[in-house]
């Protein structure tokens, strides 16, 4: 089912190889967007690419490592180029990190979270967002998540670097307003991806206690994120900016 929420928007998505980010591709081009899909992983961004424009979807690809600033910068040269414009954007790479308690947590796991899940937000917005303005305005989401907002346990590095996530949204719709420019986020809950099953899979019986703790007692579809990251970039939403969207089966309710 499509409302064409999207039609005729470029838009840009990091992460796109899978989970949250490959859901997106499928649902923006549903939506009626030309998508660019940007991951490290060549295979797979050119395997869903071919997939898009199998189905009439205006789609394409450029490799990029959010954590290098040249990289994010080329990408998004390469959709203007390519286009001509960047209408919006799903900033939705991202990485876990080990379930160890504070004390435990090694120096190479902290690094590594923060440089994927703040610096690549960090480098990602900066480049968008030049690119945007002047073409007087456009829309931005970023993927945080409900650990963005709450804590949990054993997992300090990523509830910091999430919780930085919400901060650069904030930050940047307050200060790109009235340049017509609109930032928010998403929060998902516990969702189907390479992230989760990771931590599923080292850590028996936590999808199952997490579950628990959400009044919907189950794990959301990569697509049900992404249905919501739609709307917030799509035009509904005009007055909307700032916003930590919680997509989570109402966990942090409880």
């Amino acid at each position: 089912m499509t409302s064409d929420l999207l039609l005729g928007k470029v838009v840009l998505i990091t992460g796109a190889s899978s989970g949250i980010g490959a859901a997106a591709a499928r649902v923006f081009s549903r939506e009626g967007a030309t998508v660019v899909l940007a991951a490290r992983r060549k295979d797979h961004l050119s395997a869903l690419t071919d997939e898009l424009r199998s189905k009439g979807s205006e789609a394409s690809y450029v490799v990029t490592d959010i954590t290098d600033a040249e990289q994010v910068a080329a990408a998004v040269d390469f959709v203007l180029s390519e286009y001509g414009r960047l209408d919006s954007a799903f900033n939705n790479a991202g990485r876990g990190g080990d379930r160890t308690p504070l004390h435990l947590m090694q120096d190479d796991v902290y690094d590594s979270v923060m440089d994927i899940n703040v610096r690549g937000v960090w480098n990602c917005l900066r480049h968008e967002i030049a690119a945007m303005l002047p073409n007087g305005g456009g829309s931005i989401v970023n993927n945080s998540s409900v650990a963005g907002l709450v804590a949990i346990p054993a997992a300090a590095p990523y509830i910091a670097s999430k919780h930085a996530v919400v901060g650069f949204t904030r930050a940047a719709a307050d200060e790109y307003a009235k340049q017509g420019i609109r930032v928010n986020a998403i929060a998902p809950g516990t969702t189907r991806s390479e992230i989760t099953a990771d931590w599923f899979e080292r850590n028996p019986g936590l999808e199952d206690h997490v579950n628990s703790l959400t009044p919907q007692a189950r794990t959301a579809d990569p697509e049900e994120i992404a249905q919501a990251a739609a709307w917030l970039l799509s035009d509904r939403c005009p007055f909307l900016t700032g916003a930590v969207v919680p997509v989570d089966g109402g966990f942090v309710n409880q």
